[in-house]
């Protein structure tokens, strides 16, 4: 694979906030694709059952239901499906950041043909990486048969494409989806 585009630097965010600054940027691109007509992506609201609030705002509440991923939509006909996942780690992004139902999740829609990934965010090195959700998978997998529980930021720099703002959107990972759909017509053409 390899890298494909250099990183747009940004701010650092918070512990508590650093998976919020990534998703935001990724609900602007989103809305950016939208109002072009080139993709409708949408985030999956988290499944929560309120029990208390006061005005507008939530008291108490609980998860209903395990989330599956962060994303999904329809871009040029296919299905997407991802998750966005940010760390402060500098040498490795973490395999305890994913949840099991998550990996089983895009492993069950990767079967049925979707396009899946996750968007990585090290936020200490200003850098988001769109990692292709087979090598996330065999990561998850390796870990759970006793191997490594993290990615190291090496693999994630040969194996993963860097992502950028471009073409008028401010992360602009479809560009990359589009690569790899080039890629993959002229394998079976």
């Amino acid at each position: 694979m390899g890298k494909r585009l250099s990183a747009t630097p940004r701010n650092s965010a918070s512990q508590a906030n650093r998976g919020m600054a990534l998703e935001e940027l990724l609900n602007r691109a989103n809305e950016q694709y939208m109002a072009r007509g080139v993709a409708v992506i949408h985030k999956r609201p988290v499944p929560v059952k309120i029990l208390r609030t006061q005005g507008t705002r939530i008291i108490s509440g609980f998860l209903e239901a395990k989330s599956t991923v962060d994303y999904s939509g329809v871009y040029r006909g296919h299905a997407l499906e991802f998750e966005a996942k940010a760390t402060r780690e500098k040498t490795r992004f973490p395999l305890d950041n994913i949840h099991s139902h998550q990996v089983e999740h895009l492993r069950s829609c990767m079967a049925a043909g979707a396009i899946c990934f996750v968007i990585l965010e090290f936020s200490q090195l200003h850098e988001i990486y769109y990692a292709p959700a087979k090598m996330v998978i065999d990561a998850w997998d390796a870990g759970a048969s006793g191997g490594r529980k993290s990615i190291p930021y090496e693999d994630v720099q040969v194996m993963c494409y860097k992502l950028q703002s471009g073409r008028g959107v401010v992360l602009d990972y479809l560009a990359t989806v589009d690569e790899l759909l080039r890629q993959t017509e002229v394998v079976v053409g």
